[in-house]
This record gives structure tokens, sequence and C-alpha cells, in this order.
């Protein structure tokens, strides 16, 4: 328990942080699974635009690391010219 008001502050903030972090991670990963269930490079293509820009804006927020952004990007862009 904290013992201070800006404590019990600190974890009511951390708390809808981390479920709004959540949210956005959770939807990045099912647009790569989408991705990758595409058998079709054209319409493969399209959506890695989309992929890619959400990518980069979780990156951008902090959700997740920009390297970790470029990896993932590079590795969907292999996918898609290997179709």
């Amino acid at each position: 328990m904290p013992q201070h008001k800006s404590a019990a502050k600190r974890v009511r903030q951390t708390e809808v942080r981390r479920a709004r972090n959540r949210i956005h991670r959770s939807k990045m990963r099912t647009m790569i699974k989408k991705l990758h269930g595409l058998e079709d490079q054209s319409s493969a293509r399209e959506l890695l635009v989309e992929v890619k820009s959400y990518v980069d804006r979780m990156a951008s927020k902090g959700i997740i690391h920009k390297n970790k952004a470029g990896h993932t990007k590079s590795q969907l862009d292999k996918f898609v010219n290997s179709l």
C-alpha cells in the first residue's frame, strides 16, 4: 500500500497506462498475425502499409522499443517479399 497521496496517484495512473498499452500491443500483434495469415501478395502489401504505420506509432509512443519496431518491420517486409 502506498504511504503518500502522490504514490497512490502514481499507482492509479500506472494501472490505466498499463491497460492502455496492453490494448495497443495486443492490436499490433493481431495485425501482424493477420498479415502472416495472408497468402496473396497484393493484399499483403496493402495490409503491410497499415501494420508498419501502426508499429511506428507504437514505437513513437514508447510502447515498444524503436529497434524492435525496425526489426519487426524488416521481418514483415521479408515475409511479404517471399510470397
